[in-house]
């Protein structure tokens, strides 16, 4: 196994002060191998560090998780194969977002949703590769569109602003990883901030209040990201969903403390019923779930 970019999840997180409701959804998580049986490709954009979903369970056990949506990532590339195991094992805890190409065939695209893949993910990340093409993008969304997939955008900052129009374009629900991985330093009314309101103001446009870490300046326990997260959960409260992002991966900073990420929750969704709408209402009308807990 190559040596890892970046170092591993935290190997203790602590227990969260707050209590999860029931149904509590992880809406943004990885996972990785186990390496012996689903080796990383050449093709790579990053080799990450071992993170199965026996350790993702554990990790959800922990913290009070029901549920959880796991990314396909770069790290595992086109290979699905350890998703796909994971939401097998799941049965119901787990559902997945993919990497589609126009090229699938009808028939992959068919076995992932009854798989338990609710969505197909684009990057605009220069770090994971060159952008995909718009017409690749619409391409995907119409032909997941019978499943009623979402479409997942990873973009950053100012690409909020570049790709405003794109986004608008996709005929599919539209999720918004990591916040758009906002500059707090532009402010709560800078250009890219003024974009993802407007484009969560469409209706069909959701965002993930992830990546809390990614997006912090002062570090753990990163409450200075809380006042940008709540802005988003007030604007568009029935369109917002929250994740770890666990494992971490291209993280040079230290690696967070899971147990803080949840317990800023509170500070992003201080109401009964606000954590509900975020953490369970919002996750299962959005991905689907249907297994009764």
């Amino acid at each position: 196994m190559p040596t890892p970019d970046g170092p591993p999840p935290h190997p203790n997180p602590r227990k969260p002060v707050m209590t999860l409701p029931p149904g509590a959804c992880d809406s943004h998580v990885h996972t990785y191998g186990p390496f012996d049986r689903f080796p990383v490709p050449d093709d790579r954009s990053f080799t990450p560090n071992e993170a199965p979903e026996t350790a993702l369970r554990h990790l959800h056990d922990h913290l009070g998780f029901d549920r959880a949506v796991i990314v396909q990532s770069q790290g595992h590339g086109f290979d699905h194969r350890p998703m796909l195991e994971a939401l097998a094992i799941g049965a119901g805890r787990y559902r997945g977002v993919a990497l589609i190409r126009p090229q699938d065939t009808d028939v992959d695209i068919a076995a992932m949703n009854a798989a338990g893949v609710c969505g197909a993910r684009f990057s605009f990340m220069s770090h994971l590769g060159a952008n995909p093409p718009a017409a690749a993008i619409h391409a995907v969304a119409d032909r997941v569109r019978q499943f009623d997939w979402h479409i997942s955008i990873h973009v950053a900052g100012s690409g909020l602003v570049e790709h405003e129009a794109m986004i608008r374009s996709i005929q599919a629900p539209v999720v918004i990883d990591h916040m758009g991985r906002l500059d707090l330093d532009e402010g709560l009314d800078g250009p890219a901030v003024t974009t993802l309101l407007r484009l969560l103001d469409t209706g069909s446009i959701w965002v993930k209040l992830s990546g809390t870490d990614r997006v912090s300046k002062t570090g753990a326990p990163y409450r200075d990201v809380a006042p940008l997260a709540r802005r988003l959960a007030t604007h568009a409260p029935q369109r917002v969903i929250w994740g770890s992002d666990w494992p971490h991966v291209n993280l040079h900073a230290p690696m967070p403390d899971d147990g803080d990420l949840v317990d800023l929750i509170a500070e992003i969704a201080p109401t009964i019923e606000t954590k509900q709408a975020l953490l369970v209402d919002n996750p299962t009308r959005l991905f689907g779930f249907t297994n009764v807990l």
